[in-house]
């Protein structure tokens, strides 16, 4: 059997751009804006090329479900070092456990010996795609990895926990999500995007692999953070808090 790695994917706003709600707070401004490979995700991939390019697995294949223009996502990731490309074509918006649930019938499709993933993506933030597909899986997940290690059917994953570095050893197959400082994923030339286009990339339905993609939460209003009030500048520490004071921040 092939040593097979699966790669999730989500197509989102480009983390440097500025993010406009819409005025009839429906949601945000898409229209002409940059997208982009989800950061995290972009980091699950580099870390599945890099385990392939130390000779622990044969093929790296990326996934990704969402609208037509998904594939140029998709191509860049090809473009990264990705061997293979899926799209599973839905322009329905999906939720975390469609995605799982789409992600899972690749897996059973794919056979891989570990599925990679970012641990959150920075439209919704849910950061539950991994773990719902590990339940479905039921297969072992180690979460908000910043470094990982194979060896002998298993997957040592050390994660960033509020109290320091926590290591969890897992057997394989089994999901990993990436956190931020798992790597820095590489910069991408000409020549491997021109590469790229040559790369096998299949479009399949949701329905064909028997998922109807649902709404189950609606978004009611989206609505801008508030902006950031003028600050005041004081000459001692008396007239700050004096200041605190009058804006009822600190107890007389």
């Amino acid at each position: 059997m092939m040593k097979r790695i699966v790669v999730g994917i989500k197509r989102v706003v480009d983390y440097n751009v500025r993010i406009r709600v819409k005025p009839d707070g429906s949601g945000v401004v898409l229209d002409g804006v940059k997208m982009s490979v989800n950061p995290f995700d972009e980091i699950a991939l580099e870390e599945a090329i890099r385990i392939k390019e130390r000779g622990l697995a044969e093929e790296v294949v990326v996934a990704s479900v969402g609208p037509a223009d998904c594939q140029a996502q998709l191509r860049t990731c090809l473009a990264m070092g990705a061997d293979r490309a899926l799209h599973v074509h839905s322009d329905t918006p999906t939720e975390p456990l469609t995605t799982a649930r789409i992600l899972l019938k690749l897996i059973e499709r794919e056979q891989p010996f570990l599925v990679l993933l970012g641990k959150q993506a920075i439209d919704d933030d849910n950061g539950q795609t991994g773990q719902m597909l590990a339940a479905l899986w039921q297969r072992p997940q180690a979460t908000f990895a910043s470094k990982i290690a194979l060896a002998d059917g298993k997957a040592q994953v050390t994660r960033e926990v509020d109290a320091g570095l926590e290591t969890l050893e897992v057997d394989l197959p089994a999901v990993v999500t990436a956190d931020l400082r798992l790597n820095e994923p590489r910069y991408v030339k000409l020549p491997e995007i021109m590469k790229a286009k040559k790369k096998p990339l299949e479009t399949l339905s949701a329905e064909s692999l028997g998922i109807t993609p649902r709404v189950h939460l609606r978004a009611v209003r989206v609505l801008a953070p508030p902006q950031r009030q003028k600050g005041m500048r004081v000459e001692n520490a008396a007239e700050l808090v004096a200041a605190l004071k009058e804006k009822g921040l600190l107890a007389s």
